[in-house]
């Protein structure tokens, strides 16, 4: 019975609300995904796709989870269990609330993985050791992280400490706070970085090929790339933004609050790429290196150019604070759901769900070398946890939510709380009922 009488938290201000959301939508997502994104899916015309998707279907899907969690008032898991009742729906959707937890919870495990590479290349950045090195001697140093069991454990522990060192000082003091402070050094730094972009020779052609289409690139896959990424870098089915917005009080706007941080994260992956592409193609690398682009193509770049070392550690420094905003906000729901359903404290729940994380996450980086030939369903175990969450748990969990806020709410109610007028409302019915739906639907599906 004890659990039941903890006061539920809120967020102190909408503006640290803003900065914990955009810092949860900003991750590795926006600095390493997206750049390699666009430049495997051909540039412009990618980004156009993206930018409409984002808008259509990525903010109705925000706003729906922000509004299951700010009725609930609870964990993902007992906020869908009380408005299924609430509504007369099947307590089967509390479904939706364990898929969001659970995914959070495995994707963590692996995130904090790729984080305690982010960390250990500032270290590497540090002691320029990618200065005069090429591509073979910048591909060892990646190899031989990953083929070192003890390294990845000290990088991974230690990222995997800062996250619950933050989490555990509560929604106030560590996840606002966090953001508050980290939020905008990493502006500042991918400024610095978009600044010196501009300086190289690369700068010109990076614009266009980001923001000049190239129509004959818009291919079926491309537009299939851009829908999952705009679905994918909300952190969306994840409990995340369930979590988020059960913290949030009756005054802030929805819709207005979500247009400002889905604005606010496509800034930042916009200028994450007009960050990398002026150094890759003033350099005459790769575009389409994929997930490398960001641990092999560029150190090779950091390493060859004037001020490089510098660059290099910025650069490091940005892609680590990115990635703690990102792991902080995947803890959390973890650690709401623990909080609420056991007597344990924030900050006990706090160690308990990261340590169990953590726990996991060596499973994943064992899988790089000592367990490299453990197979499930021929996947070792990092790309098992990640093909999981990211093609079936996300999408299933999102289409669920806003599902649940289309079909199962009482539609006057949440068009009050919306503040739309009929005319608005009708096309928020659109887009929460069929499109965004159908979309999600289509993105499973490809993925599968």
């Amino acid at each position: 019975m004890k659990a039941t009488t903890k006061v539920h938290a809120q967020w102190s201000s909408r503006m640290g609300f803003v900065l914990a959301a955009t810092g949860s939508a900003v991750g590795l997502g926006n600095i390493w995904k997206f750049p390699y994104m666009v430049g495997e899916s051909g540039g412009a015309a990618f980004v156009l796709v993206y930018l409409i998707c984002i808008f259509l279907i990525g903010l109705p899907i925000l706003v729906s989870e922000w509004l299951l969690g700010r009725r609930g008032q609870k964990n993902p898991v007992n906020t869908m269990r009380d408005l299924a009742q609430k509504n007369n729906a099947s307590q089967a959707w509390m479904l939706v609330g364990i898929s969001g937890v659970l995914g959070a919870f495995l994707i963590l495990s692996f995130y904090s993985v790729i984080g305690g590479w982010a960390l250990s290349y500032i270290k590497d950045a540090l002691v320029n050791n990618f200065a005069g090195q090429d591509a073979e001697g910048i591909a060892t140093i990646f190899s031989r992280l990953l083929a070192s069991p003890g390294l990845l454990v000290l990088w991974h522990s230690l990222f995997m400490l800062l996250a619950i060192g933050i989490v555990a000082r509560g929604v106030t003091k560590g996840l606002e706070g966090a953001a508050t402070i980290l939020m905008p050094a990493l502006g500042a730094l991918l400024l610095i970085l978009v600044a010196y972009g501009a300086t190289t020779s690369g700068f010109a052609q990076a614009l266009t090929f980001m923001f000049s289409p190239d129509w004959s690139q818009l291919t079926g896959k491309v537009i299939l790339a851009a829908l999952g990424h705009a679905f994918f870098t909300l952190s969306l089915g994840m409990g995340i933004m369930m979590a988020y917005g059960s913290y949030m009080n009756e005054e802030m706007n929805l819709l207005k609050t979500a247009r400002t941080v889905v604005i606010m994260d496509t800034v930042i992956a916009l200028a994450a790429g007009m960050a990398i592409f002026p150094i890759v193609f003033s350099e005459g690398l790769n575009l389409s290196e994929g997930p490398g682009l960001i641990f092999v193509t560029l150190p090779l770049a950091f390493g060859n150019i004037a001020g490089g070392w510098l660059v290099g550690v910025a650069f490091f420094v940005l892609l680590s604070f990115a990635a703690i905003t990102s792991a902080i906000s995947l803890l959390e729901p973890v650690v709401e759901f623990v909080e609420e359903r056991t007597p344990l404290s924030r900050a006990a729940s706090t160690v308990v769900s990261g340590s169990a994380a953590w726990a996991l996450g060596l499973l994943a980086l064992l899988s790089f070398n000592q367990l490299g030939d453990f197979l499930i369903f021929g996947l070792n175990i990092f790309d098992l946890l990640d093909q999981l969450t990211s093609k079936f748990m996300l999408p299933l969990t999102g289409l669920g939510g806003i599902l649940f806020v289309a079909w199962h709410l009482d539609k006057e109610s949440v068009r009050q709380e919306l503040g739309l007028d009929i005319y608005d409302f009708s096309l928020w019915n659109l887009l929460t009922r069929f499109l965004a739906p159908l979309a999600v639907l289509v993105v499973f599906f490809t993925n599968l």
